[in-house]
């Protein structure tokens, strides 16, 4: 058995984000890190390895420095790690990138017994629809917004997180599981980890090693076989400062049905 994770390295959008004349996020110029969904996949695939003894490998897909974030996921306890990268793969939408990732994974293997995690969403996108794609392209089953997991047998049950309440499912292994924050809270790196996870096994799938899969077709991978494409990407402007009221409750009330009021909101 082994669990696959599938990761992402964003841009630090808590900063100003830049943008390449085609409309794509400028990632050179921007601070990057581990989208912090996917940590909990780690996490996730990490707690099931203490359980089980079984293999954890981390897929991503991305330019060569992103051989920096795997090193980080094997520090935390994850064994090897697998980095898809190419500029044939540049630009690539959802659809693309799941094409690709999918080819990787199919690449690799995938047992019976395994599972692949991946984050609910990134922080650069928020479609919430890599996860889901792969799963539809590799022919698996999947249960997407977990926010518990526990193994039973060969099977997984999955309590699924709904705006109004959850569901629980029983989905059999292979499958794919996406998860949410609400699922655990991701560890730190150890120094034991940080020691060993250079001589951890880490390797690079370029499009010379995919092209001849299936699902990898020229016109439907990187940035012109996407079809999707970003009109317009921006930093939104920050919000006003608030207005404190003060006084009593009444008083108060008052001021502020008089507010909404000028503002024609009531």
């Amino acid at each position: 058995m082994k669990i696959i994770v599938t990761v992402k390295q964003v841009p630090d959008t808590s900063g100003k984000v830049a943008v390449n004349p085609d409309g794509t996020l400028d990632r050179a110029s921007m601070q990057t890190i581990i989208n912090p969904d996917d940590m909990n996949a780690v996490e996730a695939a990490l707690t099931l390895k203490d359980q089980l003894g079984c293999k954890v490998v981390a897929f991503t897909m991305g330019p060569p420095p992103a051989e920096g974030m795997l090193r980080e996921l094997m520090a935390m306890g994850v064994d090897e790690g697998v980095l898809i990268s190419g500029r044939e793969f540049g630009g690539s939408d959802t659809y693309a990138t799941s094409q690709i990732v999918a080819a990787g994974i199919d690449t690799y293997g995938v047992d019976q017994d395994d599972i692949i995690f991946s984050g609910r969403q990134a922080i650069d996108g928020d479609t919430a629809q890599v996860g889901p794609q792969i799963a539809e392209k590799l022919h698996l089953p999947q249960v997407s917004y977990a926010g518990e997991i526990k193994r039973d047998g060969s099977s997984l049950i999955v309590k699924r997180m709904l705006e109004d309440g959850y569901m629980l499912v029983k989905v059999q292994t292979p499958c794919l599981i996406t998860c949410v924050k609400e699922l655990n809270e991701p560890r730190y790196m150890t120094v034991r980890g940080i020691e060993e996870c250079f001589s951890k096994p880490l390797t690079v799938m370029s499009y010379e090693t995919l092209k001849d899969h299936p699902l990898i077709d020229p016109t439907t991978i990187g940035l012109k076989g996407s079809p999707t494409n970003i009109y317009k990407s921006f930093t939104p402007p920050q919000k006003g400062i608030g207005v404190m009221l003060e006084g009593d409750g009444k008083d108060t009330t008052d001021k502020l049905v008089g507010i909404l009021s000028a503002k024609h909101i009531i």
